[in-house]
């Protein structure tokens, strides 16, 4: 199946570079250019994209809000998408994906990293750059967030069972499949069974979706460094 991928930045430059890139490779495709969040929701829809690169820093509407947009829309749900920033460790990494981004991507990263991304993003898995930690992922989520927990959030933890909880808390740790299948002595199949089963239930679109959940419920709290 090909991986349909959209490209939103506002820099032709930048634009004509990842359509290269993107088209290079036999299972995906570029299938439009935004120069604007506006133009990135319209086209998600009208090209039925599967991964959205979005620059976050665009004119009019920029890609926070087009980010917002498709996510809270139910025709758009099977849309994912990346972000690129020029600067990795900032607050809009946290928006971005409070926003409903399945991750976030620097614009410096290697034409491998960004190709494995649009993967990762299209299997619905969770994307951090691997310039930055899950540890300050946490710290900014915490940062952002209430003091205390969210008390909608932790409610809608009442749905899961203690398995549910206890792989939600290692999905929150960035663990994968295989890993958390390792550390709780089950099957990775077994794993992603209660992953799916989470995501229903808490409404996630996907694992960073699940990993904000977990944060802001308090399940799981931010460690000091």
């Amino acid at each position: 199946m090909t991986i349909r991928v959209l490209l939103a930045d506002d820099q032709a430059l930048l634009r004509s570079a990842f359509r290269v890139l993107v088209d290079s490779e036999p299972d995906m495709e570029v299938v439009g250019e935004a120069s604007d969040g506006a133009e990135a929701v319209r086209l998600a829809r009208e090209e039925r994209a599967d991964v959205v690169l979005m620059d976050i820093r665009m004119p009019g509407t920029d890609g926070l809000a087009a980010t917002r947009m498709i996510s809270a829309d139910p025709e758009l749900a099977g849309v994912r998408v990346v972000i690129l920033t020029t600067f990795e460790v900032d607050d809009y990494v946290v928006q971005s994906l409070r926003a409903g981004a399945s991750g976030f991507l620097g614009k410096g990263s290697e034409p491998d990293e960004m190709l494995n991304a649009i993967r990762i993003a299209a299997e619905g898995e969770a994307l951090l750059s691997p310039l930055a930690t899950k540890g300050l992922i946490a710290r900014f989520l915490a940062q952002e967030g209430p003091s205390d927990p969210d008390p909608d959030r932790a409610g809608r933890l009442d749905s899961l069972t203690v398995r549910e909880r206890e792989v939600l808390v290692q999905v929150a740790g960035g663990h994968s499949n295989d890993e958390i299948a390792e550390r709780l002595e089950v099957s990775p199949l077994t794993v992603k069974t209660h992953v799916n089963r989470a995501m229903s239930k808490l409404g996630a679109r996907d694992r960073a979706q699940l990993v904000v959940v977990a944060y802001e419920s308090g399940l799981v709290r931010p460690r000091a460094e």
